[in-house]
């Protein structure tokens, strides 16, 4: 396969025609991070891009937006991967454009501006973004949950609110600050509402003098029949179930028409509110829909058996970027599929190049969901394993903390989990301070 000229020479990657062949990986994400890493020893030029220096263990993102964590407990800086891969480079910048006739990918940085870079294989593992329904003017007032940054504003938000309902004088307003609406009850919005349920009750219990953070007030909207709705019915029963006892009011078969600075309109009725959340939908990156390919109605990129663009050899597309069907049903956007997906591209590219066989069609092997709701509960479903309780909470616990990318990132997360466990306190409960006006 010949490579495109491209203008990347300043990027310190000479522009190869034959040998080794260079592949490309667009995000930084389980997916990207998976595809690099069954590369290793691939005889290949790897580059792999993403617009953040960091990956980030997202199912624990909740803990950071609820002050469990600290932001560099649950990330870890991609660039780590270049010393222990030779045959990898890393840059921190973003796609703008990518070119599959001339195969090749247009890139834009803050301080070294653009740059051209060629390919012989592409891997797009661009994840997902918050997605409104068409109601993009609702994220002004209700931030969602996939970045570091947005964990820290959530966070902020969140303390803000109890931080304004001791100083107000106005118990109309004090009600306000302390009424949290969630919009959506995947397992996000599940598991957020249920740690900010335990932050109100237990974590600044007699940390104020004029409110008492236990009245707080926690509505989880679901527009479908019931929450979780990924999981089996009587799991998501006995998550519901848990969430009420936790002082969460869970409303299904609703939606949300409006979103404003003051609260939200639901169903017709009013609700004020002054930290609304949204833990719904899902959109890909806006890159995909310049490729010029067939995509699914969310936007995702159809993709073959292979996990390769019909018609575009060497172009892969994995993780929440890729409309992949297994069984005529479509794979779950989580992050075990991201990551089996991961190595299988990254095993079939080697593979290619080293002129071993093609390997058979990807198949995902479902290990199972989980979900915590709360403390000491959570619920698990592997095959026909469903679990719900106290046994299924130290599951989690134990598959979350050996899944962390770094082993300093496991230990610092035990010791804040079991300080959290037993004495109810949250270590990164800072609200950062703004910069000066003027």
């Amino acid at each position: 396969m010949v490579m495109a000229q491209g203008d990347d020479k300043a990027f310190g990657l000479e522009v190869h025609r034959h040998q080794p062949p260079r592949i490309v990986i667009i995000g930084g994400g389980f997916a990207g991070i998976a595809a690099a890493r069954a590369l290793r020893r691939c005889g290949a030029e790897i580059v792999l891009i993403d617009r953040r220096n960091h990956h980030i263990f997202q199912p624990l993102l909740y803990q950071v937006a609820t002050a469990i964590l600290a932001p560099s407990a649950i990330a870890a800086p991609i660039r780590q991967l270049a010393k222990k891969q030779k045959n990898l480079s890393v840059m921190m910048a973003e796609v703008t454009r990518v070119d599959l006739t001339s195969r090749s990918l247009d890139t834009m940085t803050p301080v070294v501006g653009g740059r051209n870079i060629a390919f012989d294989y592409l891997v797009l593992a661009t994840g997902m973004r918050p997605s409104y329904f068409g109601h993009d003017e609702f994220a002004k007032h209700a931030p969602g949950l996939k970045t570091l940054v947005d964990a820290e504003a959530i966070r902020a938000k969140i303390l803000s609110a109890y931080e304004a309902a001791e100083a107000t004088d106005d118990e109309n307003e004090r009600v306000r600050q302390m009424t949290f609406v969630l919009v959506g009850a995947g397992p996000t919005g599940v598991e957020l509402a249920g740690s900010i349920a335990l932050m109100g009750s237990i974590a600044l219990r007699s940390n104020f003098r004029r409110i008492d953070p236990a009245r707080t007030s926690i509505l989880l909207v679901e527009r479908g029949q019931r929450i979780l709705p990924s999981y089996a019915e009587s799991l998501s029963k006995k998550a519901a179930e848990r969430l009420e006892k936790l002082g969460v009011t869970v409303m299904t078969r609703t939606r949300v028409e409006h979103v404003d600075e003051q609260g939200v309109i639901v169903a017709g009725k009013r609700i004020e509110s002054a930290t609304v959340l949204w833990t719904a939908g899902v959109a890909p990156s806006p890159i995909l829909s310049t490729l010029g390919v067939t995509s699914d109605h969310a936007g995702r990129v159809c993709v073959g058996p292979f996990l390769e663009i019909p018609d575009k050899p060497g172009i892969f597309v994995i993780g929440d970027a890729a409309a992949a069907t297994q069984g005529g049903r479509p794979l779950p956007g989580v992050a075990q599929v991201a990551i089996q997906q991961g190595r299988y591209v990254g095993g079939f590219i080697s593979a290619l190049i080293n002129g071993r066989p093609k390997p058979r069609p990807f198949w995902y092997s479902d290990r199972g969901n989980m979900a915590v709701v709360g403390r000491n509960f959570a619920i698990l479903e592997s095959g026909r394993i469903r679990l719900g309780g106290f046994i299924a909470f130290w599951i989690w616990a134990f598959v979350h903390l050996m899944s962390l990318p770094q082993m300093q990132n496991r230990g610092g997360v035990l010791t804040q989990w079991l300080w959290t466990y037993l004495a109810g306190q949250r270590g990164a409960r800072l609200i950062a301070e703004r910069p000066m006006g003027g």
